[in-house]
């Protein structure tokens, strides 16, 4: 099981650092927007500092996600971004694809977040 939580973690902090650099290089070809889309991605524009700051904490989470040691913190630092991922994809994009990808890796962030929940009581208590 460790090896296979390991193998997850990795391909899963592997797609937030290669999503956080691609804000930065964008290397990646986008598909064509909806007008919909269109509107979100210029209001994001409009704030100079939003994906920059959407970039550094999905390389940084994604860094954190992959380490058994910093895990959890990887895990609570993702959690936001992954959060405004679902809303996104849910509210505006509706893609069967979009849904499919952001659902399991919103599944295999609050499993790492269960998992470690003892590490966490801390913050609570």
């Amino acid at each position: 099981m460790k090896i296979i939580k390991f193998i997850i973690s990795l391909l899963f902090g592997l797609m937030f650092i290669n999503a956080g650099l691609n804000k930065f290089l964008n290397y990646m070809p986008m598909p064509k927007p909806t007008p919909e889309q269109m509107k979100v991605f210029e209001a994001f524009n409009n704030l100079h500092w939003l994906m920059p700051l959407v970039g550094a904490v999905e390389i940084i989470g994604g860094l954190l996600f992959i380490f058994p040691k910093t895990r959890a913190l990887g895990a609570i630092v993702i959690l936001p971004v992954m959060v405004g991922i679902i809303l996104h994809v849910f509210t505006i994009d509706k893609s069967t694809t979009g849904m499919a990808i952001a659902g399991v890796l919103f599944l295999i962030n609050l499993w790492m977040i269960i998992d470690n929940k003892d590490k966490y009581k801390a913050l609570i208590s």
